[in-house]
């Protein structure tokens, strides 16, 4: 590391809110699926951005639409219209085949907003305001109250109690666990189709549809989290169109807008009937025509760039590389799953095999202390696969022997 570099980080930490164990580098700009730090040097990236740089790096379309549009109008307010946002949730309602759109700055508003559609849908049924949710453990789905009242890790939560209260807590594909919690307050439950933070875990088709059945049977709204598993990451727009289980209403965000913070929040005809009206639920930046006009173009994108094939042909060949390379370690206890939306389980921390990675090139996370996760930009090739577990191999076999 130059003298430069340790010189952004000391500043950095004098006054940044330490509320993140940060990597020791800096990065500068990014390119395709690489990122170059401070001192030039080139990384090949397999977070970007946490799920969010789908398209990858310094794609040209996407900025020159992002400037076209920066040179027309950033921000107005959401008391009036705006063409780029009725093109956005219009290309939003055809890919997803939900309804309504409410346009937020990022996920966990997005959860936010579900959270108080469904609150606002049993309520205007029964006029209780009592209503529970069933939520389920080792979920994440944001650091706002509402948002980590409803995520199953009590570590996170413990330090900001009282929570919002009437949160039920249930296991992701244990139905019975799911039916033993539901009364006549539930009015919502919620799950990530595919759990991130929580060690990667897909929900089943049987579990879902299991789910879908007794929330039909009692008017209680399905709600699902498609922050960093949609938007394509497991080879279909989002997660849930792999079994054709339809949500009540659906969080987005993360790859969305491809880096301009965005998300949005997503339901049928029916909640929108019947859950939230004017005066209940605002923002001052969502949906605002540059985030849109970041939308617009990532949907189209998508589609001109075969995204979603692929993240299938690539998905997969993944998913055969990192088995490979779980079958001679045997530090490496199972891979589990969906598309680009990958973890490595390991019988220790990962910790120092991200760090060995990172001085050889390669960006990787953690999905808890013992997972590594993988979340590449959706446009990588079999070749860059190839040179990420070359990379991995060396890492792991440095740190494991």
């Amino acid at each position: 590391m130059s003298a430069q570099m340790q010189s952004y980080i000391d500043e950095a930490e004098k006054v940044w809110l330490h509320t993140y164990n940060r990597y020791q580098v800096v990065f500068d700009r990014g390119e395709g699926v690489y990122l170059y730090d401070t001192d030039g040097k080139r990384y090949l990236d397999f977070v970007s951005g946490i799920a969010v740089f789908a398209l990858g790096y310094n794609n040209r379309e996407y900025n020159d639409a992002l400037k076209a549009q920066i040179d027309k109008i950033i921000h107005t307010s959401n008391y009036y219209y705006n063409v780029p946002a009725i093109e956005a949730a219009k290309k939003l309602q055809k890919i997803s085949g939900m309804d309504r759109v409410f346009f937020t700055n990022s996920g966990a508003e997005a959860i936010e907003g579900a959270i108080k559609t469904a609150r606002k849908y049993a309520y205007l049924k029964d006029g209780r305001t009592d209503h529970e949710i069933i939520a389920m453990n080792h979920s994440f789905h944001g650091r706002t109250m509402g948002a980590l009242s409803v995520t199953g890790n009590p570590h996170y939560r413990e330090a900001f109690e009282p929570m919002i209260g009437n949160i039920r807590f249930a296991e992701l594909n244990d139905f019975e666990s799911v039916v033993s919690q539901v009364n006549d307050k539930t009015c919502a439950i919620l799950f990530e189709t595919v759990q991130g933070e929580g060690g990667i875990y897909p929900a089943t088709e049987e579990f879902m549809k299991k789910v879908r059945a007794l929330c039909d049977e009692r008017d209680i709204l399905l709600i699902l989290d498609e922050i960093q598993c949609g938007m394509g990451r497991t080879g279909e727009m989002f997660a849930w169109q792999r079994y054709g289980v339809k949500p009540d209403v659906m969080a987005a965000a993360k790859a969305l807008g491809c880096g301009v913070p965005v998300g949005a929040f997503l339901m049928t005809e029916k909640v929108g009937k019947n859950s939230l009206v004017a005066g209940d639920h605002g923002t001052t930046y969502g949906g605002n025509p540059l985030a849109a006009a970041a939308i617009c173009k990532v949907i189209e994108l998508f589609e001109k760039q075969g995204v979603l094939e692929n993240v299938r042909e690539v998905g997969a060949y993944l998913e055969k590389r990192l088995d490979e390379l779980a079958a001679e370690f045997s530090c490496v206890e199972t891979r589990r799953g969906a598309g680009l939306m990958q973890g490595l389980v390991f019988d220790r921390p990962v910790g120092d095999i991200i760090t060995e990675a990172m001085e050889r090139g390669l960006v990787l996370i953690n999905a808890g202390t013992n997972i590594i996760r993988f979340l590449p930009s959706l446009v990588i090739t079999k070749e860059n696969v190839d040179d990420m577990i070359t990379i991995l191999r060396e890492s792991v076999l440095k740190v494991c022997g």
